[in-house]
């Protein structure tokens, strides 16, 4: 049986958001079976619980955010991402403040934060949202259209490209397609990072964005040129870190997908609304489990032995 996974134990990090440049204190505590991934904001009184949820996305302004009763925890994608990407079914992320701390603005923190946890499977199947019709969503026109897109594939796989009128990005792959049966989560994902430009900063911190960036949490460019003194990770980190970001939205789902995702410039508010369709059609997915290994997709087949996890 393809088993529900978990942390063996807590595990607790500290860093600053993004966004707010706030100080947050992030816990990771392990979960029962069926509890899902679970946000909570323990600096309140009472602390409010976020689970994971499309519908429970709200600001979606360069970041994925959760909101429930007047509460909001943003840029949940990486975690997500890195959730993902281990294959954890069941968490609970306790957060004293109202961001996930950005740490190097890549996944790789929170996969190594959660490989220290130690992955522990547990007795139940695990659930997949397997897609069984195209759903698409669309904005803008001409040179200004931006798409995402789910079709039927039995496994996970990623196809997304970018365009930016910068040098630096342009003279870098544009596009990338990952393939999870193919390709390892931890070394070709995880380690992108997040990006932004510097005449861009005034007006995002304008806006209580972007308070806490800085080279050492992000890709960072002038007009001409990256900043940062060892440069990239990847070949094509800035489209890598999208395929990045699209995996930890796409997680909001609830469930892992079995689906095809290609995207054009596509964003966090895009994703979401992808997924919204995706839910507003019963009659494109269905909820679906494997009994033996040996009869799940090589993409989450492989997630199986933490020895992969590892690698």
């Amino acid at each position: 049986m393809l088993r529900q996974r978990t942390i063996k134990q807590q595990v607790t990090t500290i860093g600053v958001g993004l966004h707010s440049g706030t100080k947050v204190e992030l816990t990771l505590r392990p979960a029962d079976i069926d509890t899902g991934i679970v946000f909570r904001r323990v600096d309140m009184q009472p602390p409010v619980a976020m689970p994971a949820s499309a519908l429970a996305v709200g600001d979606t302004r360069m970041a994925s955010t959760l909101q429930r009763d007047g509460a909001k925890i943003s840029t949940v994608e990486h975690l997500m991402s890195a959730c993902a990407g281990l294959g954890i079914d069941n968490l609970y992320v306790d957060v004293t403040a109202e961001e996930i701390p950005i740490m190097d603005g890549s996944a790789s923190s929170f996969v190594f934060l959660l490989q220290q946890a130690g992955l522990q499977e547990q007795e139940a199947p695990k659930k997949f949202i397997r897609v069984i019709k195209p759903v698409e969503v669309r904005e803008g026109k001409g040179a200004q259209e931006k798409w995402a897109r789910l079709d039927p594939y039995d496994g996970f796989r990623l196809k997304f490209f970018i365009e930016f009128n910068h040098p630096a990005v342009d003279a870098t792959g544009q596009i990338a397609e990952v393939d999870f049966g193919v390709e390892s989560y931890v070394r070709e994902i995880a380690r992108a990072r997040t990006f932004g430009f510097m005449q861009d900063v005034e007006t995002l911190r304008g806006l209580g964005l972007a308070r806490g960036g800085s080279l050492e949490n992000a890709i960072v460019m002038d007009e001409y040129r990256i900043l940062n003194p060892d440069g990239l990770r990847y070949e094509n980190e800035f489209v890598r870190h999208k395929i990045l970001d699209a995996i930890g939205d796409l997680y909001l789902v609830g469930r892992p997908l079995l689906a095809s995702y290609s995207a054009h410039k596509s964003g966090h508010g895009l994703n979401n609304q992808l997924l919204r369709a995706l839910l507003a059609q019963p009659d494109a997915y269905e909820i679906v489990s494997f009994n033996k290994i040996a009869d799940a997709p090589l993409a989450y087949a492989r997630q199986v032995g933490e020895e992969w996890a590892l690698n």
